[in-house]
Protein backbone atom coordinates (compact mmCIF):
# COMPACT_ATOMS: atom_id res chain seq x y z
CA UNK A 1 0.00 0.00 0.00
CA UNK A 2 1.11 3.48 -0.49
CA UNK A 3 3.07 5.72 2.33
CA UNK A 4 0.20 8.05 3.00
CA UNK A 5 -2.36 5.16 3.47
CA UNK A 6 -0.12 3.87 6.23
CA UNK A 7 0.52 7.13 7.81
CA UNK A 8 -3.43 7.81 8.09
CA UNK A 9 -4.17 4.00 9.13
CA UNK A 10 -1.28 4.21 11.95
CA UNK A 11 -2.99 8.00 12.97
CA UNK A 12 -6.36 6.86 13.34
CA UNK A 13 -5.77 4.20 15.86
CA UNK A 14 -3.65 7.21 17.25
CA UNK A 15 -0.79 4.65 18.93
CA UNK A 16 0.88 7.62 19.73
CA UNK A 17 1.05 11.50 20.77
CA UNK A 18 3.99 13.30 21.52
CA UNK A 19 4.26 17.32 20.86
CA UNK A 20 7.64 18.22 22.77
CA UNK A 21 11.06 16.52 23.45
CA UNK A 22 10.59 16.93 27.42
CA UNK A 23 6.86 14.67 26.88
CA UNK A 24 6.33 11.05 27.85
CA UNK A 25 4.71 9.36 24.85
CA UNK A 26 0.80 8.49 25.62
CA UNK A 27 0.02 5.09 23.90
CA UNK A 28 -4.03 4.09 23.67
CA UNK A 29 -2.32 0.45 23.01
CA UNK A 30 0.90 0.43 25.05
CA UNK A 31 4.17 -0.11 23.66
CA UNK A 32 4.41 -4.06 24.62
CA UNK A 33 1.34 -4.42 21.93
CA UNK A 34 4.26 -2.74 19.54
CA UNK A 35 7.52 -3.98 19.97
CA UNK A 36 6.25 -7.72 20.21
CA UNK A 37 5.53 -8.31 16.84
CA UNK A 38 6.83 -7.75 13.16
CA UNK A 39 3.54 -6.32 12.53
CA UNK A 40 3.80 -4.23 15.53
CA UNK A 41 7.51 -2.65 14.31
CA UNK A 42 5.95 -2.26 11.03
CA UNK A 43 3.22 -0.17 12.21
CA UNK A 44 4.84 2.03 13.92
CA UNK A 45 7.99 2.32 11.73
CA UNK A 46 5.38 4.27 8.92
CA UNK A 47 4.66 6.85 11.61
CA UNK A 48 8.91 8.11 10.58
CA UNK A 49 7.56 8.90 6.81
CA UNK A 50 6.06 12.27 7.74
CA UNK A 51 9.50 13.50 7.86
CA UNK A 52 9.84 13.72 4.17
CA UNK A 53 8.93 16.27 1.99
CA UNK A 54 5.60 17.66 1.79
CA UNK A 55 3.91 18.37 -1.42
CA UNK A 56 4.20 21.96 -0.11
CA UNK A 57 7.96 21.27 -0.01
CA UNK A 58 8.73 20.19 -2.85
CA UNK A 59 6.34 21.95 -5.62
CA UNK A 60 7.58 25.03 -3.62
CA UNK A 61 11.08 24.04 -3.23
CA UNK A 62 13.08 26.52 -5.45
CA UNK A 63 10.50 29.59 -4.66
CA UNK A 64 13.38 31.26 -3.05
CA UNK A 65 16.29 30.67 -5.57
CA UNK A 66 18.19 32.93 -7.67
CA UNK A 67 16.83 31.71 -11.13
CA UNK A 68 13.51 32.21 -9.67
CA UNK A 69 11.46 35.58 -10.09
CA UNK A 70 8.13 35.73 -8.13
CA UNK A 71 5.71 38.59 -7.04
CA UNK A 72 7.36 39.43 -4.11
CA UNK A 73 10.90 39.49 -2.69
CA UNK A 74 11.14 36.65 -0.06
CA UNK A 75 11.48 38.32 3.54
CA UNK A 76 14.97 36.29 3.98
CA UNK A 77 16.47 38.17 1.79
CA UNK A 78 14.78 41.42 2.28
CA UNK A 79 17.10 43.95 4.48
CA UNK A 80 15.31 43.45 7.85
CA UNK A 81 12.57 41.70 7.06
CA UNK A 82 13.95 38.19 8.89
CA UNK A 83 15.43 37.51 12.21
CA UNK A 84 15.27 35.12 14.72
CA UNK A 85 11.40 36.42 15.84
CA UNK A 86 10.63 34.81 12.26
CA UNK A 87 12.64 31.59 12.38
CA UNK A 88 10.90 28.79 12.24
CA UNK A 89 12.14 24.95 11.86
CA UNK A 90 13.38 24.17 15.42
CA UNK A 91 11.06 21.52 15.80
CA UNK A 92 11.97 17.86 17.66
CA UNK A 93 8.51 15.86 17.85
CA UNK A 94 9.88 13.43 14.56
CA UNK A 95 12.96 12.79 16.42
CA UNK A 96 11.20 12.01 19.98
CA UNK A 97 9.26 9.80 17.60
CA UNK A 98 12.04 7.90 16.29
CA UNK A 99 14.10 7.44 19.62
CA UNK A 100 11.15 6.06 21.38
CA UNK A 101 11.24 3.36 18.71
CA UNK A 102 15.10 2.59 18.94
CA UNK A 103 14.55 2.65 22.68
CA UNK A 104 12.51 -0.21 22.61
CA UNK A 105 12.68 -2.50 19.43
CA UNK A 106 14.77 -4.67 21.68
CA UNK A 107 12.74 -7.77 21.91
CA UNK A 108 14.36 -10.96 21.62
CA UNK A 109 10.88 -12.70 20.62
CA UNK A 110 11.29 -11.05 17.29
CA UNK A 111 14.57 -12.41 15.14
CA UNK A 112 17.38 -10.12 15.29
CA UNK A 113 17.54 -9.98 11.81
CA UNK A 114 13.89 -8.19 11.43
CA UNK A 115 14.86 -5.76 14.56
CA UNK A 116 18.04 -4.86 12.49
CA UNK A 117 15.36 -3.71 9.36
CA UNK A 118 13.01 -2.20 11.20
CA UNK A 119 15.74 -0.27 13.25
CA UNK A 120 17.55 0.63 10.16
CA UNK A 121 14.44 2.24 8.83
CA UNK A 122 14.30 4.62 12.02
CA UNK A 123 17.91 5.54 11.83
CA UNK A 124 17.45 6.25 7.91
CA UNK A 125 14.88 8.76 9.21
CA UNK A 126 16.68 9.90 11.86
CA UNK A 127 19.72 10.77 9.57
CA UNK A 128 16.97 13.01 7.77
CA UNK A 129 15.49 14.55 10.11
CA UNK A 130 19.30 15.28 11.17
CA UNK A 131 20.38 16.31 7.78
CA UNK A 132 17.57 19.13 7.35
CA UNK A 133 18.55 20.33 10.92
CA UNK A 134 22.07 20.69 10.27
CA UNK A 135 21.27 22.24 6.50
CA UNK A 136 19.39 25.10 8.05
CA UNK A 137 20.44 25.66 11.55
CA UNK A 138 24.58 24.14 11.51
CA UNK A 139 25.44 22.28 15.39
CA UNK A 140 22.30 21.40 16.57
CA UNK A 141 21.71 18.86 20.03
CA UNK A 142 22.30 15.32 18.80
CA UNK A 143 19.90 13.47 20.93
CA UNK A 144 19.51 9.75 20.61
CA UNK A 145 17.28 8.90 23.38
CA UNK A 146 13.39 9.77 24.38
CA UNK A 147 14.09 12.52 26.89
CA UNK A 148 12.21 12.31 29.90
CA UNK A 149 10.57 15.41 31.51
CA UNK A 150 13.10 16.26 33.85
CA UNK A 151 15.87 15.57 32.00
CA UNK A 152 18.26 18.05 32.77
CA UNK A 153 20.14 17.20 29.42
CA UNK A 154 17.07 19.17 27.58
CA UNK A 155 18.66 22.57 28.65
CA UNK A 156 22.60 21.29 27.34
CA UNK A 157 23.83 23.12 24.17
CA UNK A 158 24.51 22.83 20.59
CA UNK A 159 26.75 20.03 19.33
CA UNK A 160 29.07 20.78 16.80
CA UNK A 161 28.55 19.83 12.94
CA UNK A 162 31.11 17.22 13.03
CA UNK A 163 29.43 15.26 15.89
CA UNK A 164 26.34 15.62 14.13
CA UNK A 165 27.47 14.71 10.44
CA UNK A 166 29.68 11.97 11.72
CA UNK A 167 25.96 10.79 13.74
CA UNK A 168 24.04 11.23 10.70
CA UNK A 169 26.80 8.92 8.46
CA UNK A 170 26.98 6.44 11.19
CA UNK A 171 22.75 6.04 10.80
CA UNK A 172 22.62 5.93 7.10
CA UNK A 173 25.17 3.28 7.39
CA UNK A 174 23.39 1.24 9.52
CA UNK A 175 20.53 1.32 7.42
CA UNK A 176 22.21 0.44 4.20
CA UNK A 177 23.52 -2.41 6.27
CA UNK A 178 20.33 -3.55 7.88
CA UNK A 179 17.77 -2.80 5.58
CA UNK A 180 16.11 -5.93 3.67
CA UNK A 181 14.19 -4.56 1.47
CA UNK A 182 15.77 -4.44 -2.64
CA UNK A 183 12.43 -3.20 -4.47
CA UNK A 184 8.91 -1.19 -3.68
CA UNK A 185 6.85 -1.34 -6.53
CA UNK A 186 4.74 1.78 -4.75
CA UNK A 187 8.20 3.76 -5.37
CA UNK A 188 6.77 5.15 -2.09
CA UNK A 189 8.49 2.75 0.96
CA UNK A 190 12.06 3.06 2.10
CA UNK A 191 14.46 0.51 0.58
CA UNK A 192 18.61 -0.05 0.74
CA UNK A 193 19.01 1.51 -2.80
CA UNK A 194 16.74 4.72 -1.88
CA UNK A 195 19.22 4.82 1.60
CA UNK A 196 22.32 4.90 -0.72
CA UNK A 197 20.69 7.38 -3.05
CA UNK A 198 20.08 9.72 0.19
CA UNK A 199 23.29 9.17 1.33
CA UNK A 200 24.91 10.30 -1.90
CA UNK A 201 22.37 13.33 -1.94
CA UNK A 202 24.04 14.08 2.40
CA UNK A 203 27.65 13.22 1.76
CA UNK A 204 27.42 15.41 -1.07
CA UNK A 205 26.28 18.42 0.59
CA UNK A 206 28.61 18.05 3.59
CA UNK A 207 32.05 17.16 1.52
CA UNK A 208 30.85 20.75 -0.94
CA UNK A 209 30.26 22.63 2.21
CA UNK A 210 33.31 21.91 4.30
CA UNK A 211 35.47 22.25 1.15
CA UNK A 212 33.88 25.90 0.40
CA UNK A 213 33.51 27.25 3.82
CA UNK A 214 37.00 26.77 5.11
CA UNK A 215 36.11 29.30 7.81
CA UNK A 216 34.80 26.23 9.53
CA UNK A 217 38.05 24.49 9.74
CA UNK A 218 36.93 21.14 7.89
CA UNK A 219 38.02 21.40 4.72
CA UNK A 220 40.38 18.80 5.47
CA UNK A 221 38.01 16.50 5.81
CA UNK A 222 35.97 17.33 2.60
CA UNK A 223 37.24 14.38 0.28
CA UNK A 224 36.09 12.22 2.71
CA UNK A 225 32.73 13.08 2.48
CA UNK A 226 32.90 13.43 -1.04
CA UNK A 227 34.21 9.82 -2.05
CA UNK A 228 31.61 8.51 0.35
CA UNK A 229 29.21 10.19 -1.85
CA UNK A 230 30.59 9.13 -5.26
CA UNK A 231 30.50 5.80 -3.35
CA UNK A 232 27.29 5.83 -2.45
CA UNK A 233 25.86 6.92 -5.90
CA UNK A 234 27.86 4.38 -7.66
CA UNK A 235 26.30 1.80 -5.25
CA UNK A 236 22.66 2.38 -7.27
CA UNK A 237 24.12 2.48 -10.58
CA UNK A 238 26.15 -0.66 -10.54
CA UNK A 239 23.96 -2.68 -7.70
CA UNK A 240 20.19 -2.49 -8.33
CA UNK A 241 18.57 -1.97 -12.20
CA UNK A 242 17.62 1.99 -12.00
CA UNK A 243 17.67 3.68 -15.14
CA UNK A 244 16.89 6.71 -17.09
CA UNK A 245 13.20 7.04 -18.30
CA UNK A 246 13.73 7.20 -21.97
CA UNK A 247 11.51 4.80 -24.10
CA UNK A 248 8.25 5.15 -25.27
CA UNK A 249 8.30 8.80 -24.32
CA UNK A 250 9.27 10.51 -27.03
CA UNK A 251 10.50 13.99 -26.82
CA UNK A 252 8.36 14.28 -23.56
CA UNK A 253 10.52 11.79 -21.14
CA UNK A 254 11.94 14.08 -19.29
CA UNK A 255 8.17 15.74 -18.15
CA UNK A 256 6.61 12.28 -18.07
CA UNK A 257 8.76 11.56 -14.44
CA UNK A 258 7.01 15.28 -12.87
CA UNK A 259 3.11 14.54 -14.15
CA UNK A 260 2.77 10.70 -14.36
CA UNK A 261 -0.25 9.72 -12.27
CA UNK A 262 2.13 6.66 -11.32
CA UNK A 263 5.85 6.29 -10.55
CA UNK A 264 7.77 6.08 -13.46
CA UNK A 265 9.18 3.04 -11.49
CA UNK A 266 13.17 3.05 -13.73
CA UNK A 267 13.74 5.92 -12.43
CA UNK A 268 11.91 7.22 -9.56
CA UNK A 269 13.60 5.51 -6.13
CA UNK A 270 11.17 7.45 -3.82
CA UNK A 271 8.25 9.42 -4.14
CA UNK A 272 4.95 11.18 -2.46
CA UNK A 273 1.65 9.37 -4.17
CA UNK A 274 -1.39 10.72 -4.70
CA UNK A 275 -4.98 9.08 -5.72
CA UNK A 276 -8.01 10.47 -7.16
CA UNK A 277 -9.65 7.33 -5.75
CA UNK A 278 -8.90 8.00 -2.06
CA UNK A 279 -8.90 11.60 -2.26
CA UNK A 280 -5.48 12.52 -1.61
CA UNK A 281 -4.40 15.52 -3.60
CA UNK A 282 -1.81 18.49 -3.91
CA UNK A 283 -2.26 21.81 -4.99
CA UNK A 284 0.83 21.94 -8.25
CA UNK A 285 -1.69 23.34 -10.56
CA UNK A 286 -2.99 26.25 -8.35
CA UNK A 287 0.43 27.16 -7.24
CA UNK A 288 2.06 27.13 -10.79
CA UNK A 289 -1.08 28.83 -12.55
CA UNK A 290 -2.64 31.40 -10.37
CA UNK A 291 -2.11 34.92 -10.68
CA UNK A 292 -3.42 34.71 -6.96
CA UNK A 293 -2.91 31.92 -4.80
CA UNK A 294 0.35 31.46 -5.15
CA UNK A 295 3.96 33.26 -5.61
CA UNK A 296 3.79 33.63 -9.59
CA UNK A 297 6.90 32.03 -10.22
CA UNK A 298 9.14 32.38 -13.55
CA UNK A 299 12.73 31.57 -14.30
CA UNK A 300 14.83 34.59 -15.12
CA UNK A 301 16.53 35.09 -19.05
CA UNK A 302 19.86 34.52 -17.83
CA UNK A 303 18.81 31.02 -16.51
CA UNK A 304 17.04 30.11 -19.20
CA UNK A 305 19.98 31.47 -21.31
CA UNK A 306 22.25 28.37 -19.74
CA UNK A 307 20.03 25.70 -21.77
CA UNK A 308 22.57 23.87 -24.43
CA UNK A 309 21.84 24.11 -28.37
CA UNK A 310 20.97 20.86 -29.41
CA UNK A 311 24.55 20.82 -31.14
CA UNK A 312 25.26 20.72 -27.83
CA UNK A 313 27.21 24.42 -27.63
CA UNK A 314 26.06 26.82 -25.60
CA UNK A 315 23.10 29.33 -26.33
CA UNK A 316 24.67 32.43 -25.96
CA UNK A 317 27.66 31.72 -28.48
CA UNK A 318 25.53 33.51 -30.74
CA UNK A 319 26.52 36.38 -30.89
CA UNK A 320 22.79 38.01 -31.12
CA UNK A 321 21.32 36.13 -28.06
CA UNK A 322 20.61 39.58 -26.01
CA UNK A 323 18.24 40.60 -28.65
CA UNK A 324 16.59 37.31 -29.61
CA UNK A 325 13.24 37.15 -29.22
CA UNK A 326 11.45 34.36 -27.61
CA UNK A 327 9.59 32.43 -30.19
CA UNK A 328 13.69 32.31 -31.52
CA UNK A 329 15.25 31.98 -28.70
CA UNK A 330 13.84 28.31 -27.56
CA UNK A 331 14.07 27.08 -30.76
CA UNK A 332 16.68 23.55 -31.21
CA UNK A 333 17.80 24.06 -27.40
CA UNK A 334 18.03 21.10 -24.71
CA UNK A 335 14.53 19.51 -24.95
CA UNK A 336 14.16 20.10 -21.45
CA UNK A 337 13.99 23.20 -22.49
CA UNK A 338 10.04 22.83 -23.48
CA UNK A 339 9.42 20.29 -21.08
CA UNK A 340 10.13 22.82 -18.29
CA UNK A 341 8.43 26.08 -19.76
CA UNK A 342 5.68 26.99 -22.42
CA UNK A 343 7.11 27.07 -25.64
CA UNK A 344 5.89 26.85 -29.04
CA UNK A 345 3.60 23.40 -29.50
CA UNK A 346 2.54 23.64 -25.98
CA UNK A 347 -1.23 23.19 -25.27
CA UNK A 348 -3.81 22.96 -22.34
CA UNK A 349 -6.90 21.29 -22.08
CA UNK A 350 -9.72 23.50 -21.55
CA UNK A 351 -13.08 21.55 -21.16
CA UNK A 352 -12.33 18.66 -23.54
CA UNK A 353 -10.80 21.17 -25.85
CA UNK A 354 -7.46 21.24 -26.85
CA UNK A 355 -6.10 25.06 -26.77
CA UNK A 356 -2.60 26.02 -27.62
CA UNK A 357 -0.97 27.66 -24.31
CA UNK A 358 1.69 30.33 -24.68
CA UNK A 359 2.85 32.15 -22.30
CA UNK A 360 0.04 34.27 -19.84
CA UNK A 361 1.33 37.27 -18.52
CA UNK A 362 -1.66 37.95 -16.17
CA UNK A 363 0.37 35.13 -14.15
CA UNK A 364 3.92 35.43 -15.99
CA UNK A 365 6.28 37.96 -15.18
CA UNK A 366 9.26 37.10 -17.13
CA UNK A 367 7.71 35.35 -20.47
CA UNK A 368 9.83 32.00 -19.15
CA UNK A 369 6.16 29.80 -17.34
CA UNK A 370 7.13 27.04 -15.73
CA UNK A 371 4.41 23.51 -16.65
CA UNK A 372 7.21 21.37 -14.93
CA UNK A 373 4.54 20.39 -12.29
CA UNK A 374 1.14 21.42 -14.15
CA UNK A 375 -1.50 18.82 -15.63
CA UNK A 376 -2.54 20.03 -18.90
CA UNK A 377 -6.09 19.83 -18.10
CA UNK A 378 -7.23 23.34 -16.65
CA UNK A 379 -9.70 21.09 -14.31
CA UNK A 380 -6.90 20.87 -12.07
CA UNK A 381 -6.08 24.66 -11.87
CA UNK A 382 -8.70 25.68 -9.01
CA UNK A 383 -7.99 24.30 -5.82
CA UNK A 384 -6.18 21.22 -4.34
CA UNK A 385 -6.89 18.31 -7.35
CA UNK A 386 -3.70 17.33 -8.71
CA UNK A 387 -2.75 13.64 -8.34
CA UNK A 388 -0.02 13.43 -10.19
CA UNK A 389 2.97 12.15 -8.41
CA UNK A 390 5.83 14.08 -6.62
CA UNK A 391 9.50 12.25 -6.74
CA UNK A 392 11.48 12.85 -4.15
CA UNK A 393 14.58 11.20 -4.88
CA UNK A 394 15.40 9.76 -8.71
CA UNK A 395 17.86 8.59 -10.43
CA UNK A 396 18.71 11.21 -12.49
CA UNK A 397 20.02 13.08 -9.04
CA UNK A 398 21.83 10.19 -8.29
CA UNK A 399 23.96 10.62 -11.45
CA UNK A 400 24.45 14.47 -10.88
CA UNK A 401 25.60 13.20 -7.07
CA UNK A 402 28.09 11.26 -9.09
CA UNK A 403 29.61 13.24 -11.72
CA UNK A 404 29.39 16.09 -8.92
CA UNK A 405 31.50 14.13 -6.12
CA UNK A 406 33.93 12.99 -9.06
CA UNK A 407 34.89 16.46 -10.34
CA UNK A 408 34.79 17.77 -7.13
CA UNK A 409 37.49 15.04 -6.07
CA UNK A 410 39.23 15.50 -9.51
CA UNK A 411 38.79 11.93 -10.57
CA UNK A 412 35.92 12.18 -13.17
CA UNK A 413 37.12 10.22 -16.54
CA UNK A 414 35.13 10.17 -19.80
CA UNK A 415 33.08 6.99 -19.08
CA UNK A 416 31.78 8.61 -16.23
CA UNK A 417 31.08 11.54 -18.10
CA UNK A 418 29.42 9.88 -20.75
CA UNK A 419 27.66 7.62 -17.77
CA UNK A 420 26.23 10.35 -15.93
CA UNK A 421 25.97 13.71 -18.13
CA UNK A 422 26.66 12.22 -21.05
CA UNK A 423 23.27 10.27 -20.31
CA UNK A 424 20.99 13.13 -19.15
CA UNK A 425 21.83 15.09 -22.03
CA UNK A 426 21.36 12.19 -24.96
CA UNK A 427 17.91 12.37 -23.11
CA UNK A 428 17.61 15.58 -23.55
CA UNK A 429 18.47 15.05 -27.85
CA UNK A 430 21.55 17.23 -27.32
CA UNK A 431 24.01 15.19 -29.70
CA UNK A 432 27.24 16.72 -29.71
CA UNK A 433 29.45 16.15 -26.20
CA UNK A 434 28.01 13.02 -24.66
CA UNK A 435 31.15 11.07 -24.72
CA UNK A 436 33.74 12.98 -23.62
CA UNK A 437 34.29 15.44 -20.95
CA UNK A 438 34.59 19.30 -22.22
CA UNK A 439 37.86 21.14 -22.52
CA UNK A 440 37.12 24.55 -22.29
CA UNK A 441 34.84 26.53 -19.99
CA UNK A 442 32.18 28.24 -21.43
CA UNK A 443 32.87 31.87 -20.56
CA UNK A 444 28.87 33.26 -20.22
CA UNK A 445 28.20 30.11 -17.37
CA UNK A 446 31.21 31.18 -15.82
CA UNK A 447 30.37 34.61 -15.62
CA UNK A 448 27.11 34.95 -14.49
CA UNK A 449 27.18 32.39 -11.98
CA UNK A 450 30.62 30.75 -11.21
CA UNK A 451 33.50 32.99 -11.88
CA UNK A 452 35.84 31.46 -9.38
CA UNK A 453 35.65 27.95 -11.36
CA UNK A 454 38.21 26.80 -13.81
CA UNK A 455 37.57 23.78 -14.54
CA UNK A 456 35.35 22.74 -17.59
CA UNK A 457 33.69 20.28 -16.34
CA UNK A 458 32.87 21.13 -13.01
CA UNK A 459 31.23 24.14 -14.28
CA UNK A 460 29.63 21.62 -16.78
CA UNK A 461 28.00 19.49 -13.47
CA UNK A 462 26.89 22.20 -11.78
CA UNK A 463 25.10 23.49 -15.32
CA UNK A 464 23.48 20.14 -15.49
CA UNK A 465 22.28 19.99 -12.06
CA UNK A 466 20.82 23.43 -12.44
CA UNK A 467 18.63 22.03 -15.24
CA UNK A 468 17.73 18.40 -14.60
CA UNK A 469 16.70 19.44 -10.80
CA UNK A 470 14.95 22.65 -11.81
CA UNK A 471 12.03 23.31 -8.86
CA UNK A 472 12.97 20.71 -7.66
CA UNK A 473 13.78 22.19 -4.33
CA UNK A 474 17.37 21.62 -4.83
CA UNK A 475 18.75 25.30 -5.78
CA UNK A 476 18.95 26.95 -2.66
CA UNK A 477 21.33 24.59 -0.46
CA UNK A 478 22.86 24.00 -3.65
CA UNK A 479 24.03 27.66 -3.10
CA UNK A 480 24.74 27.32 0.22
CA UNK A 481 26.93 24.16 -0.39
CA UNK A 482 28.77 25.89 -3.17
CA UNK A 483 28.92 29.49 -1.05
CA UNK A 484 27.33 31.15 -3.62
CA UNK A 485 24.56 33.18 -1.83
CA UNK A 486 25.10 36.32 -3.70
CA UNK A 487 23.64 34.83 -6.66
CA UNK A 488 20.23 35.29 -5.20
CA UNK A 489 20.91 39.38 -6.01
CA UNK A 490 20.75 38.62 -9.78
CA UNK A 491 18.92 40.45 -11.45
CA UNK A 492 14.66 38.89 -12.05
CA UNK A 493 15.29 39.60 -16.06
CA UNK A 494 13.06 38.21 -18.39
CA UNK A 495 12.80 37.59 -22.28
CA UNK A 496 13.86 40.35 -24.69
CA UNK A 497 11.14 42.96 -26.34
CA UNK A 498 12.42 44.73 -29.41
CA UNK A 499 10.05 47.61 -29.69
CA UNK A 500 6.80 48.85 -27.87
CA UNK A 501 3.46 48.77 -28.99
CA UNK A 502 4.39 45.94 -31.01
CA UNK A 503 2.31 43.05 -30.54
CA UNK A 504 4.13 39.46 -30.06
CA UNK A 505 3.36 35.90 -31.23
CA UNK A 506 5.39 34.40 -28.62
CA UNK A 507 4.00 30.49 -29.86
CA UNK A 508 3.95 31.35 -33.23
CA UNK A 509 0.91 29.73 -33.89
CA UNK A 510 -0.76 33.17 -35.56
CA UNK A 511 -2.79 34.71 -32.39
CA UNK A 512 -1.25 37.95 -31.01
CA UNK A 513 0.03 37.18 -27.45
CA UNK A 514 0.79 40.42 -25.72
CA UNK A 515 1.88 44.00 -26.46
CA UNK A 516 3.92 46.04 -23.87
CA UNK A 517 3.36 49.70 -23.83
CA UNK A 518 3.65 53.25 -22.92
CA UNK A 519 0.49 54.40 -23.48
CA UNK A 520 -1.97 52.91 -23.46
CA UNK A 521 -3.79 52.71 -27.54
CA UNK A 522 -6.89 53.60 -27.63
CA UNK A 523 -8.38 50.72 -29.81
CA UNK A 524 -6.41 47.39 -28.27
CA UNK A 525 -6.81 43.80 -30.05
CA UNK A 526 -9.36 41.71 -28.54
CA UNK A 527 -7.81 38.79 -26.83
CA UNK A 528 -4.14 40.68 -26.29
CA UNK A 529 -2.37 41.29 -22.57
CA UNK A 530 -1.18 44.84 -22.53
CA UNK A 531 1.58 45.36 -20.18
CA UNK A 532 2.40 48.69 -19.06
CA UNK A 533 5.99 49.53 -18.89
CA UNK A 534 6.53 53.17 -18.05
CA UNK A 535 8.95 54.24 -15.25
CA UNK A 536 6.26 55.03 -12.86
CA UNK A 537 2.39 54.59 -12.55
CA UNK A 538 0.30 56.76 -10.73
CA UNK A 539 3.38 58.60 -9.10
CA UNK A 540 4.86 55.10 -8.01
CA UNK A 541 7.81 53.74 -9.30
CA UNK A 542 7.00 50.79 -11.68
CA UNK A 543 8.09 47.06 -10.71
CA UNK A 544 7.96 46.40 -14.46
CA UNK A 545 9.97 47.69 -16.68
CA UNK A 546 12.53 47.39 -20.14
CA UNK A 547 15.67 47.30 -19.80
CA UNK A 548 16.56 50.12 -22.18
CA UNK A 549 13.47 51.79 -21.42
CA UNK A 550 11.49 51.65 -25.03
CA UNK A 551 13.25 47.49 -25.25
CA UNK A 552 15.34 45.40 -23.83
CA UNK A 553 14.69 42.41 -21.54
CA UNK A 554 12.23 43.04 -19.21
CA UNK A 555 13.45 43.72 -15.72
CA UNK A 556 10.77 42.80 -12.81
CA UNK A 557 10.64 43.97 -8.89
CA UNK A 558 14.07 46.11 -9.29
CA UNK A 559 12.74 48.60 -6.80
CA UNK A 560 13.04 46.45 -3.43
CA UNK A 561 16.37 45.26 -2.36
CA UNK A 562 17.66 41.58 -2.34
CA UNK A 563 20.66 41.92 -0.41
CA UNK A 564 22.90 38.74 0.81
CA UNK A 565 24.34 38.42 3.88
CA UNK A 566 27.02 35.25 4.70
CA UNK A 567 25.15 35.07 8.04
CA UNK A 568 22.24 33.54 6.04
CA UNK A 569 24.01 30.55 5.15
CA UNK A 570 22.72 29.35 8.13
CA UNK A 571 19.09 30.58 9.60
CA UNK A 572 19.18 31.95 13.22
CA UNK A 573 17.75 29.85 16.69
CA UNK A 574 14.14 31.07 17.19
CA UNK A 575 14.27 33.60 19.47
CA UNK A 576 11.52 31.76 21.64
CA UNK A 577 13.58 28.68 21.70
CA UNK A 578 16.54 30.83 23.18
CA UNK A 579 14.84 32.34 26.08
CA UNK A 580 13.48 28.58 27.00
CA UNK A 581 17.40 27.47 26.51
CA UNK A 582 19.91 30.76 26.54
CA UNK A 583 22.57 27.42 26.72
CA UNK A 584 21.50 27.52 22.57
CA UNK A 585 23.64 30.03 21.76
CA UNK A 586 23.15 32.29 18.42
CA UNK A 587 24.38 31.65 14.96
CA UNK A 588 27.11 34.43 13.31
CA UNK A 589 25.42 37.75 13.06
CA UNK A 590 21.90 36.97 13.94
Amino acid sequence: MMKRIYIIFLLSFSLFSCEKLDQAPRSTVGKDAIFVSENGLALYSNSFYNILPTASDIVRGDAMSDYIARKEVPDFIRPGAYGPRQSTGWNWDALRNINYFIQNNNKSSIPEETRNHYMGIARFFRAWFYFDKVKRFGDVPWINKPFDVNDTDLFNGRDPRKLVMDSVLQDLDFAIKHIRTTNDGTRSMITKPVAYAFKSRVCLFEGTFRKYHTSYNLSSTADEWLTQAANAANAVMEDYSYSLHTSGSGAQAYRQLFVSKSPVTNEVLLANVYDDNLALYHDANWYWTSATYGDRANFTRSFINTYLNLDGTPFTNNAQYETMEFSEEVKNRDLRLSQTIRTKGYTRINGGTVVASPPVFSYTYTGYQPIKWTLDDMFYDSGSRNDNILPVIRYGEVLLNYAEAKAELGTLNDLDWSQTIGALRRRAGIVNGTSTMPTAVDPYLQREYFPEINNPALLEVRRERGIELALEGFRFYDLVRWNKGKLLEKVWNGMYVPSLDTPLDLNEDGVLDVVFFKTMPGTPIPGVTYINVSENINGRPNPLVLSQGDRGEIIWLNTIPRTWNDRFYLYPIPEAERLINPALGQNPGW
